[in-house]
């Protein structure tokens, strides 16, 4: 099967038609070239369409390899190693940066993006953004790492002093989740979108079919899917949630069930 009809399968278009091209493309040089090759940053969506492009493409879990610069990265690259390079032996494009700033100046997330953006880069070539304190620790390509380092000296009026640091020194902030436990009717996706979202059950089966809903990062608009432990679903504008724990039944045969609600 070519490029073109791999992508259709999946019914790719637009942007992400584009960069799951590149997915393949860069397959291809490490299988052809015989040397290492690396996509840019993916979002978690489109690392979700990647790992389904693979496999439909027949391209075998042993010959890539995700990083992100650290454990339960949000954004990360896939690695595609030729066949005489083990992945512990891969190494890495992707290296860490820390901007230091005075703590009173309260940057956030965005302000980081901006600045970053403003310099014109794409939001492909940088990772995940750590914001602590009086610091932000970031996850960039190799391709741009030299050149934030040069010029990246201010977000909005903060002036930053960026430096590189190692991965084992990176401060990785705990994700804000609170656990809600709830009964549900049964494990269909609407059921449990309807615990985890607050909203009449109705509503969230709506949601679903409208296309707004992913699970484990893919679209699903079938409000009776069942879901399994571990099974993450969100929705733009209404949030993001693990189902953790499937318990037994209540005595009025309900599911108990454990969410985490990322807040």
């Amino acid at each position: 099967m070519d490029k073109g009809a791999l992508l259709d399968r999946l019914g790719l278009a637009g942007e992400d038609r584009l960069t799951l091209a590149k997915v393949l493309d860069r397959a291809e040089q490490a299988e052809n070239r015989n040397i290492p090759a690396s996509t840019d940053f993916l979002s978690p969506q489109q690392r979700a369409q990647a790992l389904d492009l693979l496999r439909l493409a027949g391209i075998p879990e042993t010959s890539y390899v995700l990083q992100g610069g650290y454990e339960g990265a949000e954004r990360q690259i896939l690695l595609f190693l030729p066949d005489w390079l083990e992945a512990e032996n891969a190494g890495s494009p992707i290296r860490c940066l820390r901007a230091a700033f005075r703590e009173d100046e309260k940057l956030t997330h965005r302000d980081f993006l901006g600045s970053l953006m403003g310099l014109g880069l794409v939001r492909e070539k940088i990772g995940d953004i750590l914001v602590a304190p009086d610091s932000a620790d970031l996850l960039v390509l190799d391709s741009v790492a030299d050149f934030l380092l040069q010029s990246w000296t201010s977000a909005g009026r903060a002036k930053l002093s960026v430096s590189e640091i190692e991965p084992d020194n990176l401060h990785i902030p705990t994700a804000a989740r609170k656990e809600v436990r709830d009964t549900v009717s049964s494990l269909r996706l609407d059921a449990v979108a309807s615990s985890g979202f607050r909203l009449a059950r109705g509503k969230a089966a709506a949601l679903i079919e409208s296309g707004k809903v992913q699970l484990n990062w893919r679209e699903c608009v079938k409000p009776d899917k069942l879901l399994e432990a571990g099974d993450v679903v969100s929705a733009r504008g209404f949030g993001k949630f693990e189902l953790s724990e499937v318990g037994g039944l209540t005595r009025k045969g309900r599911i108990s069930i454990v969410l985490q609600v990322y807040v």
